[in-house]
């Protein structure tokens, strides 16, 4: 089976060969809108299945994998910084707080769909100016939902983590193995996969 990830982010084909040694990078090309109704928890499930369906479309012998990672505190998304002020206002807006990271991520097979988002809590420690303007000067926060790498320097405020680290990353990897699996097993998948055979399987 083809396995196609629909994301550019290293972290994410570096999590996913966890479950694959061998599968395809094809970044979705959609523009990240989502309808004004729509609650900021439910955003990264939305976005992550807009992209594996676009991703999958013309595809559908491909196992396509979609992600979105969201940072949110009280009630607001931050995306990644647009410069050093925008980090340097999200380091402040963390700093002594409790947020969460949501991934939203989509398994698109044979026209079929399954969405999940996964929720970590993270708090912070108490961040001095000196720390954010060390941090802020760095190149790490820049291509990063929330403005920090947990995996990085960003691992230096983190007082605390309520759930999945991996999540946080960007891919809830134990979580995707499991939906994977589950939504592969399925009688209608596997009537898909294998039509007449699929009661031998």
């Amino acid at each position: 089976m083809d396995v196609i990830l629909a994301s550019a982010s290293p972290r994410r084909k570096s999590l996913l060969s966890m479950l694959y040694s061998d599968f395809k990078v094809m970044p979705s090309d959609i523009r990240e809108m989502v309808p004004k109704d729509l609650s900021v928890e439910k955003c990264p499930e939305y976005l992550a299945q807009a992209k594996a369906e676009n991703v999958s479309q013309g595809r559908e012998k491909s196992l396509v994998i979609g992600c979105d990672t969201s940072v949110i505190i009280d009630g607001t998304m931050l995306n990644k910084p647009r410069d050093t002020n925008d980090a340097r206002t999200m380091m402040n807006m963390l700093s002594g707080s409790v947020h969460k990271v949501i991934t939203g991520c989509c398994i698109c097979y044979m026209g079929k769909s399954y969405a999940f988002s996964v929720t970590t809590e993270v708090e912070f420690f108490d961040l001095s100016e000196k720390e954010i303007e060390e941090y802020v000067a760095t190149s790490e926060p820049y291509d990063k939902a929330g403005g920090y790498a947990i995996q990085g320097k960003g691992a230096l405020f983190v007082k605390s983590i309520h759930g999945d680290y991996f999540n946080v990353v960007g891919l809830p990897v134990a979580k995707l193995k499991r939906a994977i699996d589950e939504f592969l097993s399925t009688e209608e998948m596997k009537q898909l996969i294998y039509g007449d055979k699929a009661q031998f399987h």
